[in-house]
């Protein structure tokens, strides 16, 4: 559900592995998916398959599981839109951005079919029907909030592996959303009010400095919530910083550069609103989601 650069490329890999997939988008993107199939640049190798892909889940049949991957904007509205296809037995694992996802589906979809998952990409939609992915990251991460769930998640992960895909099911898949969650509230605020990649960023002493406290202001939110966060996760992650490509880009810079709607609300904003929640203050969050906030709606869009 999403087939843009998280759905469309783990999308792919899966059924160039033989296994059933049905697509959902919309607008140019749809019309280029129907035309001429989906494109995938990548180092891990290029791939162009033809696809099934609807503009309305109900067109579609019961799936088994679903890779919930809009944006984080288009949460509600894609959930209701998926009722036709989750069934007695249907998963729905959601691979955004944020931490709130889960409850913001159960919402609108019974818990027993809400599972929880991280991605770890660089990927964005490079022109309609294609999808461009930078770097060698490409991994995801998900796992079962009940019982219930454990055979799901593990016959999902067999089908990832065998399609060639890094998955894994870890002991804590909130913890894991929040490691998740922390490193790219990090690299999205600093890349994308540097409006430069992550080589410029952590090359230049001002904006690693702002890579890492906004970081560090979201593990502060995380362990004040209880989420066993390690003490030297911060350092850690800066260090994995320094290995990853040069050119990478947070989702939020490109939807920035793109002029479309930016997910800030859910990244930099939301650690200052569940700071301001708890009593504390997350200075260099707030700093970065209101130099961002002219862009929330759009580059044309308005400060709220």
């Amino acid at each position: 559900m999403g087939a843009g650069g998280v759905g469309g490329y783990f999308g792919a890999r899966l059924q160039q592995a033989g296994h059933d997939v049905t697509f959902f988008a919309r607008g140019w993107h749809l019309d280029a998916l129907r035309k001429e199939g989906l494109a995938v640049a990548s180092p891990h190798g290029d791939a162009r398959l033809k696809v099934r892909v609807f503009a309305d889940p109900a067109e579609s049949g019961v799936a088994d599981v679903v890779l919930f991957a809009v944006k984080l904007w288009d949460t509600e509205s894609a959930a209701e839109r998926l009722r036709p296809i989750v069934g007695e037995h249907t998963v729905v694992i959601p691979f955004q951005n944020g931490v709130e996802s889960v409850e913001r589906l159960r919402r609108i979809l019974p818990e027993k079919c809400v599972m929880s998952g991280s991605a770890y990409i660089a990927t964005h939609i490079k022109a309609p029907g294609v999808i461009e992915h930078t770097g060698q990251m490409a991994r995801i991460q998900f796992g079962p909030l009940l019982p219930s769930q454990q055979g799901a998640a593990q016959a999902f992960l067999e089908a990832c592996l065998k399609a060639g895909i890094q998955a894994e099911i870890p002991a804590d898949i909130v913890k894991a959303n929040w490691e998740k969650f922390a490193f790219l509230v990090g690299l999205s605020s600093a890349t994308a009010v540097a409006r430069a990649t992550l080589g410029v960023v952590r090359a230049d002493r001002d904006l690693r400095w702002l890579l890492e406290q906004s970081m560090r202001e979201a593990w502060n939110v995380g362990r004040a919530r209880g989420i066993g966060l390690a003490d030297d996760y911060v350092e850690g992650r800066m260090a994995f910083a320094d290995t990853l490509h040069a050119d990478m880009k947070a989702s939020l810079l490109h939807d920035l550069e793109a002029g479309g709607r930016l997910e800030a609300p859910w990244l930099c904003g939301a650690v200052a609103r569940m700071a301001r929640e708890s009593g504390s203050d997350a200075p260099v969050n707030r700093a970065v989601f209101a130099a961002l906030k002219p862009y929330v709606d759009g580059s044309q869009g308005k400060a709220a």
